[in-house]
């Protein structure tokens, strides 16, 4: 892989975005449009830009790098992110949008007319944020590091300055049309090279995964760690319910004109990531076959850069590879967008003044904090950490809106005791893993038990 095409596909990616971003200045001039672009932003515009920020470093590296060491368990991930937004059409798009709230602590003072909820909904969106851009900021750096030799912390600060500017620069306005340009180009990227991938590998005699591979697909080779019916349905859980509590996906509904265009926004979304999920999988497959070695390295999270090599190599394959790291690029930059712009709204309204100047002051808070944390804290694989990100979210927010929406009865002191036990538990167990973990208790590494009540460990 020639490094020069990865370069200019990244600088080429920036430049874009940093233009439409300025484009988007010229058209922000008052509060409303840096917090929800006026509300005037249209059903497939916002759905654009939700499949731009909603599909991140996870989506667009991690799935396919799970898929290869994991096998075909790992399908439950997009199937989840995708359909939570089955329950956020059926339940909260338009109710929320009707709220007439700029972040999610205003919906839930609003609600529940206490400032205690609303300081407590405001330290979980600020963590779940910062959570969620950790390992944006370390994908990058993967990238870059891959491309270039680049130290990681090089792409991380090249995404947080460039996410900066955008967020400065016009806020939600700007960012819309930024994320609505990167989810075409994201798809682009994935589709256009599988097309290319699938032609080598029928030139090459479609060769297959191994029976021995296809028997221990579920496995990682040499780590003893699996995925039983437990943390199945945990992971489903997770998924389905975190999609409506992540606040930078609800952000985005706040800019519909009205909930029935929330309503219509959520349904294009469903189109846009089913479409994009088709494809991870067949780069998780391929990786396989071809690209086995990267599993015992530890950079399965690599299989989408360096299949084009594997498989094509030349000129067309440089060309490949220039393509995907800028749909890498774009992911990282998207997401960590839209989450930025959640969290500067949140610290700029319940901290700060709750004007422009305060909201660019947050901006700078927003980034510098995860960079530093993804700087110095240990590498995860990408997926499992924004995995971490939906746990928090399910535990706190799903159950705060939800009751919050549909149940006229909830409380203040229900409402915090969700917000504390669920958040609270939550949020320790996401730092336990950042900071020790993955760790391999009885459910985790046995399945199914020989004997009732016995755990057989089946670790090679």
């Amino acid at each position: 892989m020639s490094p020069a095409y990865g370069v200019t596909a990244v600088v080429i990616v920036v430049l874009a975005a940093v233009l439409i971003g300025v484009f988007g200045l010229r058209i922000s001039r008052t509060t409303s449009d840096f917090y929800v672009a006026s509300r005037t932003v249209s059903p497939l515009w916002n759905a654009s830009a939700i499949g731009g920020e909603y599909l991140s470093a996870a989506s667009f590296l991690g799935i396919a790098g799970l898929i290869l060491a994991y096998g075909a368990d790992m399908l439950w991930l997009p199937v989840g992110w995708t359909g939570g937004y089955l329950v956020l059409l059926v339940l909260v798009s338009a109710p929320l949008r009707r709220s007439g709230a700029y972040t999610l602590p205003d919906f839930a003072e609003a609600r529940l007319s206490s400032m205690t909820v609303r300081r407590t909904a405001s330290v979980l969106v600020v963590l779940i944020g910062w959570l969620y851009l950790m390992p944006q900021f370390q994908s990058a750096g993967l990238v870059l590091r891959t491309i270039t030799g680049a130290p990681v912390w090089v792409g991380g600060v090249l995404v947080a300055v460039v996410v900066a500017v955008n967020v400065l620069s016009g806020g939600m306005r700007s960012i819309t049309f930024v994320q609505a340009f990167q989810y075409w180009l994201k798809l682009t990227a994935l589709a256009v090279p599988v097309v290319f991938l699938l032609m080598a590998w029928r030139a090459d005699g479609a060769p297959g995964i191994s029976a021995e591979d296809a028997a221990t697909w579920a496995v990682p080779l040499g780590s003893g760690r699996e995925y039983p019916l437990y943390s199945t349905y945990s992971l489903i859980l997770a998924t389905f319910l975190g999609t409506m509590g992540l606040p930078h996906v609800l952000v985005r509904f706040y800019t519909n004109p009205e909930g029935r265009a929330a309503r219509r926004t959520t349904l294009v979304v469903l189109s846009l990531l089913g479409a994009f999920y088709l494809l991870p999988a067949i780069y998780g497959a391929l990786g396989r076959i071809y690209t086995k070695d990267l599993i015992p390295a530890g950079r399965t999270d690599a299989v989408v850069l360096t299949l084009p090599g594997e498989l094509i190599g030349g000129t067309p394959g440089d060309l490949l590879f220039a393509l995907v790291t800028a749909g890498a690029f774009a992911a990282f930059l998207s997401t960590s967008s839209g989450l930025t712009v959640s969290v500067a709204g949140v610290v700029a309204q319940d901290i700060l003044r709750g004007n422009v100047r305060s909201f660019q002051v947050a901006t700078v808070l927003a980034v510098i904090v995860p960079l530093v944390l993804a700087s110095s804290a240990r590498s995860l694989p990408v997926a499992d950490v924004v995995g971490l990100a939906f746990a928090v979210a399910a535990s706190s927010f799903c159950p705060l809106l939800v009751l919050g929406i549909w149940w006229w009865r909830l409380t203040s002191a229900g409402a915090m005791a969700g917000l504390l036990v669920g958040g609270g538990l939550a949020c320790s167990a996401g730092l336990a893993t950042i900071v020790g973990g993955p760790y391999q208790g009885c459910w985790a590494r046995c399945w199914p038990s020989p004997r009732p009540g016995r755990c057989r460990s089946r670790s090679p």
